[in-house]
């Protein structure tokens, strides 16, 4: 047998072995051009431009894709002036998938900002900066986006975030005097030695109970030692008109807690950056060691990066992204509209008290609610096998990985989810626009229910950084859904929220399962928190084999002892809590509904069980990137 011949052998052998042939490979470099031909030696320069490519490929059946194909995409930073979009026609299948392969997740980066660069200390002085402030700040221009001036809510210096000005130094943060529901006003202690004259652009950040809310400040009125802020609709209106959760006044644990932000007078501190927007213009006082002459500054231009969605009867399927970096993304919903949200970071549209209470799923039910839904970095809807392994989600305004409807049998994987704005994972439907929130949702095709959806092995670190009421992992109306083996730590609220709708009534979920989750340092601001949640009817549903522990005291809270390790709410119905390890047998059931078993949980559980949740071996060496926890906020204890 020549040589020749036991070649085609092997290749014979090769293909009847592994049921294909070679995958189509298709590269992507930074120094490409997407004139070239896409091979390794003639790389494109654009994954959109590799889609496309895979995309004819699929259109006109060539052999080559029999395999699958192969997006194979080299280290460098990939910057994005519009979302990458992956529809029905590039879907791959089981037997020849879509794979988009970066060689280096930590190095092989699409991103969303813009590097801001010729940064000059400042030497003339600028209207309204503090006395101590002068000479001190430095500025760079910010180029228009096409004839709009860019606007941005985040800034990172060398991929660490900064601090949009504010009135105190965070963490420190003041007291409501009063709320008039009436006049929509807010009467607060006035700032001491602060010029708030001049207000346009000012926001209030203010904590109120599970949930913040960012409001655009109209004006203010000084009287004396006190203010009364007023604000722009329709934050305005929803605010003063929603009874959950609302403003805090309390003599027992004190009034809400709130800062005001985004000022040229509040610049003043280390760290600190202030955008004028008129002139386009970005101020910064730089922190120890920062040389501005050299740093790298990237603000967020695009608030999604990727977008992969079909129909419910065209679907997109079996597309795979490995060691991606996906960052930076923003989220101006706040400085266009306000933002109140309702809870998970879920953001009333309208909410009011009802003055005959009862709606048509609950007799009793004394308020109604209508939500949107925050940006995700990256979309995903009307999908099935669509999977994300080894990659990281970094540098984030809100939501970080979104499957949104529809979704099928996916796999979310040993992951990094770090500095994000606000959830870093959420899953299902949870209320649509024109849906009340309390209304179960159950829809008769059930192709529109997340399903099987494998959640597991993810690191997520420093999240709801933005939005403080967000959660680690969020799902909404899901069915067979795995949450399994992650680690969450660093998160303002809840680690794993799973349901939605307040609600007894039979919806779209059912056989959930919450396992071998490591949850910990949680709960950093917010309380009527847990490390796991849960919310109305979910058949057939367990959580076991959890390790929770470490629940900060929250400086704020409205109820300093409303904290717990595992919290059925409103509705929770069928669902088994099984040998979930915590320090204490702090748990709250509240309102739930029927077949709930509780068996074994607390600090007498197996040390087996506590040490086999979080990550499993292969991917513990995600744990490198774990954030810091905060050694100064003490950890709340059942004895105290």
């Amino acid at each position: 047998m020549n040589i020749i011949r036991i070649y085609f052998v092997f290749v014979l052998l090769t293909v009847l072995l592994t049921g294909s042939s070679l995958a189509a490979e298709i590269w992507v470099a930074p120094n490409g051009s997407d004139n070239n031909s896409g091979e390794e030696q003639q790389p494109l320069a654009t994954i959109a431009m590799a889609l496309r490519k895979a995309r004819e490929l699929r259109r006109l059946n060539d052999p080559s894709v029999k395999g699958g194909i192969h997006i194979r995409v080299k280290k460098g930073v990939y910057q994005l002036s519009e979302s990458l979009f992956i529809r029905p026609e590039d879907s791959g299948t089981a037997d020849s998938p879509t794979i988009i392969e970066g060689l280096d997740a930590e190095q092989t980066v699409i991103s969303g900002g813009i590097n801001i660069s010729g940064w000059q200390k400042v030497a003339d002085n600028i209207p309204g900066l503090p006395a101590e402030a002068r000479g001190e700040v430095w500025a760079a221009d910010v180029s228009s986006i096409g004839n709009t001036p860019m606007q941005f809510r985040q800034l990172w210096i060398n991929d660490q975030k900064a601090t949009r000005a504010r009135d105190l130094d965070a963490p420190l943060m003041s007291r409501i005097l009063s709320w008039d529901h009436q006049t929509q006003t807010c009467w607060i202690p006035k700032p001491q030695a602060l010029d708030l004259s001049h207000v346009n652009g000012m926001e209030m950040f203010i904590h109120q109970w599970w949930a913040i809310a960012i409001l655009r400040i109209k004006s203010v009125e000084v009287r004396g030692d006190s203010a009364r802020l007023a604000f722009y609709q329709p934050e305005s209106r929803i605010q003063s008109e929603h009874p959950w959760p609302a403003p805090w006044l309390s003599k027992k644990t004190g009034n809400s807690a709130f800062y005001l932000s985004n000022a040229i007078q509040f610049l003043n501190r280390p760290g600190e950056w202030y955008l004028d927007i008129p002139h386009q213009r970005v101020y910064y006082i730089p922190r120890e060691g920062e040389d501005m002459k050299t740093a790298f500054v990237t603000a967020p231009y695009l608030e999604n990066l990727l977008r992969v969605e079909g129909s419910i009867d065209h679907p997109v399927n079996y597309i795979s992204f490995k060691n991606i970096s996906f960052q930076h993304t923003g989220w101006l919903l706040p400085s266009k509209s306000g933002l109140v949200p309702h809870q998970a970071g879920m953001y009333m549209l309208d909410a009011y008290k009802l003055k005959i209470p009862g709606t048509r799923d609950k007799k009793g039910l004394e308020n109604q609610a209508w939500v949107g839904r925050p940006q995700a970095a990256v979309d995903v809807a009307y999908a099935s096998n669509i999977n994300f392994e080894g990659c990281h989600f970094e540098h984030m305004a809100a939501t970080a990985l979104d499957y949104r409807r529809g979704t099928h049998d996916d796999l979310i994987s040993g992951n990094l989810f770090k500095d994000i704005g606000g959830s870093a994972i959420m899953d299902g439907v949870f209320s649509d626009e024109a849906q009340e929130v309390h209304l179960p949702y159950n829809p008769s095709d059930k192709r529109e229910i997340c399903t099987n959806d494998h959640i597991e092995n993810n690191l997520i670190t420093d999240a709801t950084n933005e939005d403080w009421g967000c959660v680690g992992i969020g799902a909404g109306y899901v069915k067979g859904i795995s949450i399994a083996h992650n680690e969450i730590g660093g998160v303002n609220y809840t680690g794993i929220s799973v349901g939605w709708g307040w609600t007894k009534t039979t919806n779209a979920m059912s056989d959930n399962h919450i396992t071998a989750n490591k949850i910990h340092h949680y709960a950093r601001n917010m309380y009527d928190v847990a490390g796991i949640y849960t919310l109305s009817a979910q058949p057939g549903s367990v959580i076991s084999n959890n390790m929770i522990d470490s629940i900060y005291k929250a400086p704020y809270a409205h109820d300093p002892n409303h904290w717990f390790y595992l919290y059925t709410d409103e509705g929770s119905s069928y669902i088994t809590l099984k040998n979930n390890w915590c320090p204490a047998e702090k748990f709250l059931q509240n309102a739930n509904g029927p077949g709930n078993i509780w068996e074994n949980n607390g600090p007498q559980v197996a040390i087996e069980i506590k040490n086999k949740a979080g990550l499993e071996k292969p991917y513990q060496y995600l744990l490198k990137y774990k954030s810091h926890t905060l050694e100064n906020q003490p950890i709340n204890h059942k004895t105290e």
